[in-house]
């Protein structure tokens, strides 16, 4: 089965706001799922810098994470506008990670269909690297 990598609709604006790629977002969740986790929060959930080209590392993501199954962004922030996520905020993306990262490829692809999550592809040049 191949590492599948989704944005919520909110975390897509986030992301143009901000002029984050697909692609830089495929690599940090390739990156997550190999280990290099910038803080695993528990319950399916993580905390991930994001790399833009040419900025380096100033924003973060929340990210719903499965190993080997799926990575799904739902919440960006800029460091200077987020310190930290508060234990209510925890709470509520470690519920959202249970019922999302339980989902079916058919209840995902229910999801991506009706526009409340969005896939992220695998960037060109990297598809050797989608199945795990």
């Amino acid at each position: 089965m191949p590492f599948l990598v989704y944005k919520s609709k909110p975390f897509a604006r986030f992301a143009r706001k901000a002029r984050i790629a697909d692609a830089d977002l495929w690599k940090t969740a390739w990156l997550a799922n190999e280990g290099s986790i910038d803080a695993d929060l528990g319950g399916g959930v993580i905390k991930q810098r994001i790399a833009r080209a040419g900025e380096g590392k100033s924003g973060g993501s929340v990210i719903l994470f499965k190993k080997d199954h799926r990575a799904v962004y739902v919440f960006g922030f800029e460091k200077k506008d987020v310190a930290n996520i508060d234990r209510r905020e925890l709470e509520a993306f470690r519920d959202l990670a249970d019922l999302i990262l339980g989902y079916s490829e058919a209840e995902m692809a229910k999801r991506v269909e009706d526009g409340a999550l969005l896939r992220i592809g695998v960037p060109e040049g990297d598809e050797d690297d989608q199945e795990i």
